[in-house]
């Protein structure tokens, strides 16, 4: 199968364009555009395509390579391997670690509950490494699997970080990391949890439809760019009365 289109390329400030181009090219086989066995188009035809240089093209071709996701075959060309690429932040991005407890995979969608702006307190202005009381975005959001609530969590975003970003619940981005990464150039690099069991609160119960006395798993998450810089806080509070935590390591 071979695949020709073009798609517009947003490339965020300071994100070098290579990887600008990888990430597109990374979208299109995970929407399924190129799905396994697809054979790129020419490295001069993508060059023309994102009006880049071949040299260009070629370095994002050689990451997707390395990671997994391509393979060059000599006659053939380069070719979707189905693989995820190994070295790609999507797999963190994507990754929902609530498991059936059969183990299985499951895919969870955000419905947000509010976001207002205010400023941190001096706990978020620790955690952050503020230099002192900044305003912030917070966004309180509802995980649900298969219509069932099953997580939820606040999201806590330094504003100066994100100009623009929007403030209607409605338009806040499902994927936050991929958007802090595709429209503001803030890569994350690192993830810090701290897992503690509590007993659940009247906004657990109330969220999660639970019987109290209940427990729930609460995840306290910090996000670290390439400088090792705090950019987000991120506190899950789980159900895992069907569900089961699983963070797998490669």
């Amino acid at each position: 199968m071979r695949w020709s289109g073009q798609i517009s390329i947003n490339i965020p400030l300071g994100m070098p364009i290579y990887r600008a181009i990888a990430e597109q090219l990374t979208a299109r086989i995970e929407s399924g555009a190129w799905p396994a066995g697809t054979v790129l188009p020419s490295e001069t035809a993508l060059a023309q395509e994102f009006r880049v240089s071949v040299g260009t093209i070629r370095r994002a071709l050689g990451e997707l390579t390395a990671g997994g996701a391509l393979s060059r075959r000599r006659k053939t060309g380069t070719v979707v391997t189905g693989r995820t690429p190994r070295h790609s932040l999507r797999i963190v991005y994507n990754y929902f670690r609530l498991h059936s407890r059969g183990g299985e995979l499951q895919n969870s969608k955000a419905r947000v509950l509010s976001i207002c702006q205010r400023l941190s307190t001096p706990a978020e202005t620790e955690r952050l490494a503020l230099p002192e009381p900044m305003m912030i975005h917070q966004i309180h959001r509802l995980r649900l699997v298969g219509g069932r609530p099953v997580m939820h969590e606040t999201v806590i975003l330094p504003m100066h970080l994100v100009p623009d970003f929007p403030t209607e619940a409605d338009e806040v981005p499902e994927l936050m990391y991929l958007c802090l990464w595709s429209d503001y150039g803030l890569k994350i690099s690192a993830i810090r949890e701290q897992i503690e069991a509590e007993l659940a609160n009247e906004t657990d119960v109330a969220l999660l439809g639970l019987s109290a006395p209940a427990a729930v798993l609460v995840l306290s998450e910090v996000a670290y760019d390439e400088q090792a810089q705090p950019i987000l806080l991120n506190d899950h509070r789980a159900c895992t009365r069907d569900d089961v935590y699983i963070n797998e390591i490669q």
